[in-house]
């Protein structure tokens, strides 16, 4: 099947999807090859000497996608060295300079966005219109950065000891060199915005992504180069976290890390060993709320993108519904009946509403999880079953009720298009169980009292809570920090505290006239009688 055939005439390059071994017309997993110079361009990019490589396949069909070479422990650290080369000449151009090189990414994310959307969904079985999501935010930050590049990183003027006599300069200065561990579930946008607001602030970058995924990193490594970034200034190692994670952290000035509590508490660990800063997202168990005076067609409507958004594989993804006993009838039929309606597939059309989770462990979690759940009293009201087929790890969007503290799934992460839902009577009780467990990163409620939700989010133990919205709100909008609180991380990706992780704070003070000390002779004594009188004058004043 051609590149035009399929529907996508401006899919990978244009011209890079060569014809599989299925019909099309009689089997929807028809399998798409990447031509070996598309493969051969993007693994280039890749600081590997061993020889070594892995190979990757398709979670749509199990077809061959490519050989990804490995790096070594000397490729780290000759990975490092030419980043630290190029950020030191980096770190002296302009913010506009940089700005203008984020707004054409900017402009080649959204003009390649079919190639990007292509690979994003061989890569990772996602379904396509799930991959717009990551070219939309990649470009959504990429804008926001340029655009506010200076209100976060010129220097500020802050208020001195003695008015007019001390002046005082905040500057930013960058960290250095980067170091970015990414996953695979969102392959474009976790591997390349996180790193955009470092570029921003002076910053070089040394990333490694997720095996599973590397083609679609360093299609968006190739993007930031064509953007006018030094190609050393961005720069990717490929190879298990187990042998590459260490060298990264031993030579970073700072580590960002998407991924699971587990991993995140071992990067912290080694951190602090080294008096270095990271910021970590980590797991979630995230909750709804569904409230009685609830649109309940919104609500549902709305839970479905929530839970099964790629597959329900997204660290901010609804796993827990509590509904007010008032709407839990009409929500539950709702949302069952709009479940069962989805289209379900592992192609590359805009129609497919839920793809394939990306491989056999994700789907041995979920059939884990769901079995148990059932053994143990829990009823599937919609979905429970592998479906192969559709695509080798396809699991379906699958709805729990009656699941209890015993359960696998109750607590625990399943990371799949797994919901339970639970009938409340009490709105705080619903808030002590939404805040059950040892995770906090994304929560939602739904109401049509604006107040009321909001005061209610407050309660909510969670860096993100979205309000009529499953996790969207929150996450497009760049100008807000988005986090978790307790086991579901540390540190803030977006706004202002994005950029400032990169950087360390300085303050440059300018004593003029007199010196912070006895002046003229006098005596200490005096000297603090006087200081005395000015503090209380300065209150007076309301002086900070």
């Amino acid at each position: 099947m051609s590149a035009s055939e399929s529907g996508h005439p401006e899919g990978v390059g244009g011209r890079h999807v060569a014809d599989g071994p299925h019909d099309p017309e009689h089997d929807p997993r028809a399998s798409y090859v990447l031509e070996p110079e598309y493969v051969a361009a993007l693994t280039d990019r890749i600081v590997s000497t061993t020889g070594r490589t892995v190979p990757v396949s398709s979670p749509l069909d199990e077809a061959p996608l490519a050989n990804i070479p490995q790096s070594s422990e000397e490729d780290v650290a000759e990975a490092f060295r030419r980043a630290r080369v190029a950020q030191a000449a980096w770190a002296r151009t302009s913010l506009e300079e940089r700005s203008a090189a984020l707004l054409r990414l900017h402009d080649l994310v959204l003009d390649r966005t079919p190639e990007i959307l292509d690979l994003i969904t061989l890569e990772s079985g996602k379904a396509r219109k799930h991959a717009y999501d990551e070219a939309a935010h990649v470009a959504l930050t990429a804008r926001y950065y340029a655009r506010t590049g200076h209100k976060h990183l010129d220097t500020q003027r802050r208020s001195g000891v003695i008015p007019v006599l001390t002046r005082v300069d905040h500057n930013r200065i960058p960290k250095g060199v980067v170091g970015i561990i990414s996953p695979w579930n969102y392959p474009l946008t976790m591997a390349i915005s996180d790193g955009l607001p470092a570029l921003m602030a002076g910053n070089a970058v040394v990333t490694k992504p997720d095996a599973q995924t590397m083609l679609t990193a360093l299609l968006g490594a190739q993007l930031i180069e064509e953007a006018g970034f030094p190609r050393d200034l961005w720069v990717v190692v490929a190879g298990p976290g187990r042998e590459l994670g260490t060298p990264i952290i031993e030579r970073s000035d700072y580590i960002c890390f998407t991924g699971s509590t587990a991993t995140g508490k071992i990067i912290a660990r080694q951190c602090a060993e080294r008096l270095i800063g990271c910021s970590l997202e980590l797991g979630g168990k995230n909750p709804i709320l569904v409230l009685r005076d609830a649109d309940v067609e919104l609500a549902a409507e709305g839970a479905v993108r929530a839970s099964f958004s790629n597959a329900g594989q997204l660290c901010v993804s609804t796993e827990r519904m509590f509904v007010a006993d008032q709407v839990y009838d009409r929500f539950v039929e709702r949302f069952v009946a709009r479940t069962k309606a989805m289209t379900l597939g592992a192609t590359l059309d805009w129609e497919v509403d839920m793809g394939t989770l990306i491989s056999k462990d994700q789907l041995d979690t979920a059939v884990a999880h769901v079995e148990d759940a059932v053994a143990k009293g829990a009823t599937v009201l919609a979905g429970g079953r592998a479906r192969p087929d559709l695509a080798p790890y396809f699991f379906e969007p699958t709805i729990l009720e009656g699941v209890t503290p015993e359960m696998t799934c109750f607590g625990n992460e399943t990371f799949g298009p797994v919901v339970s839902v639970y009938r409340f009577h009490d709105e705080a009780d619903a808030i002590a169980r939404a805040n059950e467990g040892e995770y906090g990163l994304n929560g939602s409620i739904y109401s049509r009292d604006g107040d009321r939700a909001r005061a209610i989010a407050k309660h909510i133990k969670c860096g993100t809570v979205n309000i009529n919205e499953g996790f969207a709100s929150a996450f497009g909008s760049i100008d807000s920090p988005m986090g978790g609180m307790r086991e579901s991380g540390m540190g803030r990706r977006q706004g202002s505290e994005g950029i400032h992780r990169y950087t360390e704070s300085q303050t440059v003070a300018t004593q003029r006239l007199l010196k912070i000390a006895p002046n003229f002779g006098m005596k200490a004594e005096t000297h603090a009688k006087l200081m005395t009188l000015s503090l209380r004058a300065l209150k007076k004043l309301g002086r900070a």
